[in-house]
């Protein structure tokens, strides 16, 4: 498995996490700190992360297109 792969599904795993402990603030802060705004700041990088990340691993030919 190649090294872009790889960040990819790290970059997924931590967007997972992100995404958890987005609900778990939102659940216990009753909205008196700024951590649930922080976690989606987070979130919305890494996305922008994920996407860079799949259309370099694309253009370089490290991430192929499977056919139907």
């Amino acid at each position: 498995m190649s090294i872009i792969k790889i960040l990819i599904l790290v970059n997924l795993a931590l967007i997972l996490v992100s995404l958890a402990s987005g609900v778990f603030f939102l659940a216990k802060d009753n909205g008196k700190k700024n951590r649930v705004v922080a976690s989606l700041t987070v979130r919305v990088i890494l996305s922008f992360t994920l996407i860079g990340l799949l259309l370099f691993g694309y253009f370089s030919g490290s991430i192929t297109p499977h056919g139907i």
